[in-house]
């Protein structure tokens, strides 16, 4: 069993997760797993498919893996295989098996809810700008911290206001 601390930022789009997770490997001298979806999205050339999704939860899962080789005490995700299951029920009605496998097997010390009160940023990635669209999300992510019985932070606020809930919420484990 690893010592190190892994800590997920989650929550739907344009949330500040990768904001917050970069700030946070910094605030904490360890290192970040950027979301693989963006990188993987952003070379795939055409329109992703179902089956695309099942690569990115594995590219995921593959790049948590080489980072936690060099965190030093804590290893802060931007994003989870929870993240690409509510992507996946949304877009398709459905999520792959092995997905739902590796979030049974996977295991984290803390999640940082990340909440709507940021300003929508528009992305040609993104899928859901309306406010009621993020608030759906928003529920259906607290609803998985609730239920996952993992510690879990409701982060809110500007930047700085986030990363010092974050901070706080961490120092409790």
């Amino acid at each position: 069993m690893s010592s190190i601390k892994k800590i997920v930022v989650i929550g739907p789009e344009s949330t500040g997760k990768s904001t917050l997770s970069k700030s946070l490997a910094e605030q904490l001298h360890t290192v970040w797993v950027p979301e693989f979806a963006r990188t993987f999205l952003e070379n795939l050339g055409r329109e992703y498919t179902e089956s695309d999704l099942l690569e990115i939860a594995k590219g995921q899962i593959a790049a948590e893996d080489v980072a936690i080789a060099t965190a030093d005490k804590y290893l802060v995700c931007d994003t989870d295989l929870y993240v690409i299951k509510v992507w996946s029920e949304a877009k398709f009605g459905r999520c792959h098996p092995w997905i739902l496998e590796q979030i049974a097997q996977r295991e984290y010390d803390l999640y940082l809810l990340a909440y709507i009160d940021t300003e929508w940023q528009d992305d040609p990635l993104r899928e859901h700008p309306l406010p009621q669209e993020r608030q759906y999300f928003y529920n259906i992510y607290r609803d998985i911290v609730i239920q996952s019985g993992v510690n879990w932070m409701d982060v809110r606020g500007n930047e700085q206001e986030r990363l010092q809930l974050a901070v706080n919420a961490i120092r409790k484990l």
